[in-house]
């Protein structure tokens, strides 16, 4: 499907003429035809065979979370500009109708809401981190948690890949410094094969995440020299800028010391995260291969649904 540099929104727009997505009425907010889902589903359940031998525990969240959870995380720290909190009106009879009428004068009525104790989760592992800890030590040869959950980032934009809200399928691992090594380096290994089950075109090359401010670029700089994260770079929506849809991230003793995470010998656990975004993956799949299903490549159909 065509796409131009610097033009997300000619892939999306291609996508919207195939019917593959439609239009949700605002930035970041598309409807998933049966054709993408049917995509969508078979990455999933390629990933789950994937990970099938990990013998990881499967915890599935709902797609909010107690805002006291994104507080201790820190993300509001790094990245307040993603997240989204949950406000709800909490008020009378006479503040509904203050409200209604603000509504039907054409004003801007959200100031008469309140803040609940609910935000959206911004990366599916985040609940899991909690679960974990509050069942004492991690064994010295570590523990998994396979995780799947729809996220939100507050990035609105033209690009199809940047959907306000999205899915994402994690193995997280708990356990020593050597043992969260050997799981990003098996999720180095394991983001190729994915790609090249999909018969996508990719690299696998440093990263940093998108933390916010002139500190922020410290914690970039820190994280792309040290290479404690790597993404599955695939041409989706830019032939020129390639787009993230696989991550392997290794947090060090960072999550394990907010969280109080520790392994039998009392030393604090480490911690290191795989991800796939599910929905970048089925894109970059109609994006090299087409808008129908029936003519993707007989390899990529097989790995799908076998």
């Amino acid at each position: 499907m065509p796409a131009e540099a610097g033009r997300p929104e000619v892939f999306r727009d291609a996508l919207l003429a195939a019917g593959v997505l439609l239009d949700g009425g605002g930035m970041g907010l598309m409807l998933r035809s049966g054709a993408f889902e049917d995509a969508a589903r078979g990455v999933e359940m390629l990933m789950a065979r994937q990970m099938a031998g990990d013998d990881a525990e499967v915890m599935m969240p709902p797609p909010a979370m107690p805002l006291r959870t994104l507080t201790r995380t820190g993300y509001m720290r790094s990245f307040p500009q993603l997240a989204g909190t949950i406000s709800c009106f909490c008020g009378d009879e006479a503040g509904h109708r203050r409200l209604v009428a603000s509504m039907e004068a054409g004003e801007d009525w959200t100031g008469q809401q309140e803040p609940s104790e609910v935000s959206m989760i911004p990366a599916a592992c985040y609940l899991t981190y909690g679960q974990v800890a509050q069942r004492g030590p991690v064994a010295m040869d570590g523990k998994r948690v396979a995780v799947e959950a729809w996220c939100f980032r507050h990035e609105p934009s033209p690009d199809p890949c940047r959907m306000l809200m999205f899915r994402m399928r994690e193995c997280v691992f708990y356990g020593t410094p050597d043992g969260a090594k050997a799981h990003r380096d098996q999720w180095l290994a394991r983001m190729g094969e994915m790609a090249a089950m999909l018969q996508l075109p990719y690299t696998i090359e440093p990263a940093n995440d998108p933390f916010f401010g002139r500190i922020g670029k410290i914690m970039a700089r820190s994280q792309l020299e040290l290479e404690l994260k790597m993404e599955l770079l695939i041409h989706v929506s830019d032939p020129v800028k390639p787009t993230a849809c696989a991550s392997v991230n290794l947090h060090l003793d960072s999550m394990g010391a907010k969280w109080g995470l520790e392994t039998e010998d009392g030393a604090v656990a480490h911690t290191a995260c795989g991800a796939y975004g599910i929905d970048r993956l089925t894109l970059a799949l109609f994006r090299h291969h087409g808008p129908e299903l029936s003519a993707w490549p007989a390899g990529v159909r097989a790995a799908l649904w076998p």
